[in-house]
């Protein structure tokens, strides 16, 4: 009775063990998550960035990860993973009890969960469904949705699955961003040795990691090969070949990022019009404008010169040569190519600058530069700097002046002159700087933030010239005089006519660039000159697609009439003057017809040149982000000018030359170049001169 007893004590212990057991499980298992999403599977997926010629320069993502189908996954990375991961992968249904038990012993021994059992279904499990805890309640969880996986979908499907979601290390997610990571291919051109080496990463990816340790990553690569030769996956030739392949794997670029700036440009578009999720999520393919080799030339010529000129002033303000307000110097030894130690000067902040290129027959971006490097300052001064242009405004009062009647061979005053406000009006004051004539008590009612004297950069006086050299020498007071003859306020209206659209005062000092304005708003209106008088506005996107290549958006030229062409061309021939004998001669290592104009502010703070080919229009500011002078004759064509010439010649060196043609409407006339007068057929200081018909003069000298 006693023993029957004990038996009874037993069993029932048992069966309360079991029904707890049973218990346990149904609350585990009753709330699990519902394996059919996997039908509808979509992880987030990359966003890609191609430039006009198709080439992928940039990418968009939460987790790196391109979805692969199983047919373009090479059966050697799939025989590798199994090899590594689950050799009984097709017989099993879901779990393997042989490595269960053998990993419960070794647990049990340590005390601890060390040893892991997991089929590839379980892992799939667990990175689809579940946390990544080590506890049995997850263990349990994932045995079962081992199981109903195994249930509801085929083999092929579950290590189709299993392949596209797992971490390899380095932001890659799947085998296919994986390759692209490490070795710059497609998954589906992976060698046997390539193969092997990303099936030995999941497990611990920066441990072995090649771009980590490559004595650990040959290590867990020959583990691989063996598991596989050892399942007969491969022969021994096979093994023997990718055992002494060595690991070529992609070269990290420590460089900054090309195309930054305008990758983020990019970006805030994209957020704006479909949002974080589709952006980070979806897998959009966006076409840009962009020319990748443009731009990397773009940005190579911007900072060799920056640089050069920090590395200059530097010098100069240690020796003493300048001042240093606001400026730091420091120094470090470094050696040179010969492995002597020099001391080199560095000076903080560095100077900064800005590149815009655009087609301007379309208005495509084809070069974009926001800054010298983009980790270190986000603001892209490309699109979002608003800079005093110096001369470069000139372009809209010479523009409209040209519109309404006057010539190149118009009549300016480049004389001094005084000016002082009344209300919001400034009036001439005197046309002579020796104010001694006037009435005294007159002069002291003005205060002195009232008064206004021009002057031209290099401080002399022509008396009277022709439009024509004014735009070449960029004369101040030529422009001042043509600006107060036509009237600032159709100053004003032909700026926002071409594009400007922040605040201009309409006074005389605005022909001298003291509004602001933003580095496209200044290449849309050179780009008007340069296209014949059309406008089109900036755009950095063709089209976006979503992930299986349906068109969300097409876009292109939206062109539209601002200026006559005749208006335009002539326009265009003054600045190729400038390019080819004024302020803007430096260009003329760019061996072809161009055009364009410098602009420099007081104090020397902003240095900028803007100009063009018929297919490319360029603008570079250069300047401190605190608005520090430059240093004395820092001007555009010392600062601004190399960076253009040096960029433009560059990307020109394989183009065919091409020339910008007068429409009809402009006449030609040879006219003597000291008096704008039509010359005789023996004048040796004849020059053939464009004029809109109707405007040629008519005395001849």
């Amino acid at each position: 009775m006693k023993r029957y007893m004990i038996y009874l004590k037993a069993a029932a212990a048992l069966a309360l063990g079991w029904l707890a057991a049973f218990a346990f499980v149904n609350l585990l298992t009753r709330d699990l998550p519902d394996i059919d999403i996997l039908q509808e599977y979509s992880p987030p997926i990359i966003t890609k960035l191609y430039d006009r010629h198709g080439k992928e320069f940039a990418e968009f993502y939460i987790e790196r990860r391109v979805v692969t189908p199983i047919t373009e996954i090479p059966v050697d990375l799939q025989n590798a993973m199994l090899a590594i991961e689950d050799t009984s992968f097709f017989q099993h249904w879901g779990i393997n009890p042989k490595r269960i038990v053998r990993a419960f012993m070794v647990n049990v021994e340590r005390g601890r969960i060390s040893q892991g059992a997991s089929t590839i279904t379980q892992q799939l499990a667990k990175v689809m469904f579940l946390t990544r805890d080590k506890t049995i309640a997850r263990k349990i969880k994932e045995v079962f949705l081992a199981v109903q996986l195994e249930k509801k979908y085929s083999k092929q499907e579950i290590l189709q699955y299993y392949l596209n979601q797992i971490y390899f290390g380095a932001s890659a997610y799947g085998v296919e961003a994986a390759s692209k990571v490490y070795f710059d291919k497609s998954v589906r051109n992976l060698n046997l040795a390539e193969s092997a080496l990303l099936a030995g990463l999941p497990r611990a990816p920066s441990r072995y990691s090649p771009f980590n340790s490559l004595k650990n990553a040959y290590q867990r690569r020959q583990i691989v090969l063996k598991r596989m030769l050892e399942e007969t996956m491969i022969d021994e030739d096979q093994y023997v070949d990718a055992s002494a392949t060595p690991i070529s794997m992609q070269v990290i670029d420590d460089n900054p990022e090309t195309a930054a700036y305008f990758k983020e440009y990019v970006r805030q578009y994209l957020e704006d019009k479909y949002g974080y999720n589709a952006i980070y999520k979806a897998g959009l393919k966006v076409y840009t404008t962009l020319d990748y080799e443009m731009q990397v030339i773009a940005e190579e010529e911007l900072e060799a010169r920056l640089s050069a000129f920090d590395d200059e002033r530097a010098t100069q303000i240690r020796r003493g040569r300048e001042k240093a307000e606001g400026f730091e110097v420091t120094s470090e030894m470094v050696k040179d190519d010969l492995g002597v130690e020099k001391e080199k000067l560095s000076i903080f902040p560095h100077v900064q600058g800005s590149l815009l290129a655009m087609d301007p027959r379309s208005g495509e971006i084809l070069a974009m530069v926001g800054g010298r490097d983009y980790a270190k300052s986000q603001f892209n001064r490309a699109v979002q700097a608003r800079r005093q242009p110096g001369s470069g405004f000139k372009i809209f009062t010479y523009t409209a002046a040209c519109d309404n009647g006057y010539s190149v061979v118009s009549e300016l005053e480049d004389s001094p002159v005084v000016y002082f406000q009344e209300g919001i009006k400034w009036k001439l004051l005197s046309r002579t700087t020796d104010l001694s004539d006037l009435d005294p008590q007159f002069l002291i009612n003005i205060p002195p933030d009232k008064i206004w004297i021009p002057s031209n950069y290099d401080g002399d006086y022509g008396g009277k010239t022709l439009l024509v050299e004014a735009v070449r020498k960029s004369q101040n007071l030529c422009a001042v005089d043509l600006i107060q003859r036509i009237g600032p306020e159709l100053v004003v209206k032909y700026a926002r006519k071409m594009g400007v659209t922040g605040e201009l005062l309409p006074i005389p000092s605005l022909t001298l660039g003291t509004g602001e304005v933003t580095l496209p708003e200044m290449v849309t209106a050179y780009g008007i000159i340069a296209n014949e008088g059309i406008k089109v506005t900036p755009y950095g996107i063709i089209k976006i697609t979503d992930n299986s290549d349906k068109p969300l958006e097409v876009n292109g030229p939206n062109p539209e009439k601002c200026l006559s062409p005749q208006t335009a061309y002539i326009m265009n021939w003054l600045l190729q003057n400038v390019a080819e004998h004024g302020t803007g001669a430096g260009t003329r290592q760019v061996a072809r017809p161009r055009g364009g104009k410098t602009g420099t502010t007081n104090m020397f703070t902003d240095a900028w040149f803007t100009g063009f080919i018929p297919e490319v229009v360029c603008g570079i500011w250069t300047g401190y982000d605190n608005n520090a002078s430059l240093g004395k004759r820092k001007s555009g064509a010392v600062m601004a000018v190399p960076i253009w010439t040096a960029f433009m010649k560059r990307i020109t060196e394989s183009r065919p030359i091409s020339d910008f043609h007068p429409p009809a409407g402009i006449n030609f006339v040879p006219i003597d170049k000291n008096t704008g007068k039509r010359a005789l057929p023996d004048n040796p200081d004849a020059v053939l001169m464009p004029f809109i018909t109707g405007t040629e003069p008519l005395r001849y000298n």
